[in-house]
């Protein structure tokens, strides 16, 4: 995050490919700062899987095109941003046309790889990761810490990954910060630490605009503290950041992790689970309980089952001991800026 004259942003245009992990919340923040125009590509449709770490979207957007859904949720956060709807896979030449459109193209996961002439960044959760993108072309990186809500890629803190990264990097190769980022002083801490700009994702959970389930924020309001863990890993076996419920206080005794057995089981079953028709999850997510170790990663939303509070996973980054009240995003987005 870094501050620019509204009507400099107003002019910007910016391109997101793929409304998922990463481009639902990019996509939420460029609309909060004022971006003129967003492109939106994505050829799925919103699947009860992708709420957990999609924050943009609730169960009642289950089965539209991510496309509509997410242009619905930025027009309620910015009305004067003009919304472009891709509802396809773009490659090749159509992807190099809409990137030539854009200011900028963010990447994540998977080999990385340059889609456009003009500003790529790339988020990355480790140092090998940050410099297979700088090599693979990316004009700037992200340096995810490990404090981060939500499925979990790296494993080193936030400040010390941006002290490798930085020192891995050249001293004129931008990086930006993610993980941990709730206030004003934390945006500064890091640019202080070398940081080129900030992602921050767990503050807006804590948005008006999040499609979180009125009592997971509540329960993200008085949390005080969260835990790493592979519990809720039915159709997804990796780690995840949650917020202590019923469920992680029955089946975590032992090891943070989740059980042994329970995390084999997990592997085992991943390539069956992770195929499960929406329907099916929909109704599997429904009937979850604290007595039976069979969680999902749905998370819950807007409309969607309440048992899912106690018996599904609260997903939030480390810094969610420190906020405790719900805002508007684009004034959240002014307060960070400072």
């Amino acid at each position: 995050m870094t501050t620019s004259p509204p009507s400099r942003l107003a002019r910007a245009r910016a391109l997101v490919v793929g409304v998922g992990g990463l481009g639902a919340p990019v996509a939420q923040f460029l609309a909060a700062a004022g971006v003129g125009t967003i492109t939106l590509c994505d050829a799925d449709r919103v699947d009860l899987t992708n709420l957990q770490r999609q924050i943009l979207y609730a169960t009642g957007d289950v089965g539209q095109p991510k496309v509509v859904a997410a242009a619905a949720r930025l027009a309620a956060v910015n009305p004067h941003v003009a919304l472009r709807q891709v509802p396809e896979r773009v490659g090749g030449e159509a992807l190099a046309r809409l990137a030539a459109a854009a200011d900028v193209v963010v990447t994540f996961w998977g080999r990385p790889r340059r889609r456009t002439a003009k500003a790529w960044i790339h988020q990355c959760g480790s140092v090998e990761e940050a410099l297979a993108a700088r090599a693979a072309g990316a004009d700037a990186v992200i340096a995810q810490g490990v404090e981060a809500g939500g499925h979990v890629r790296g494993t080193t803190a936030a400040m010390e990954l941006l002290a490798h990264v930085r020192a891995a990097l050249p001293g004129d190769y931008p990086v930006l910060a993610a993980g941990g980022v709730a206030d004003a002083a934390d945006v500064a801490a890091r640019l202080e630490a070398g940081a080129d700009a900030v992602v921050s994702g767990t503050r807006f959970l804590m948005s008006d605009e999040s499609g979180a389930h009125p009592a997971y924020k509540e329960r993200s309001r008085e949390a005080e503290e969260t835990i790493l863990t592979e519990l809720f890993g039915v159709g997804w076996p990796a780690r995840h950041r949650v917020i202590p419920n019923e469920a992680t206080a029955r089946w975590l005794r032992g090891d943070p992790r989740g059980p042994g057995w329970l995390r084999t089981f997990h592997a085992a079953t991943a390539p069956l689970a992770s195929r499960v028709p929406v329907g099916l999850q929909i109704r599997m997510a429904a009937s979850q309980r604290t007595s039976r170790p069979l969680f999902g990663p749905a998370a819950a939303t807007v409309g969607g089952p309440p048992s899912l509070v106690e018996a599904g996973p609260l997903y939030a980054g480390e810094c969610i001991d420190r906020i405790d009240d719900i805002r508007p995003a684009g004034e959240l987005v002014r307060e960070l800026a400072g």
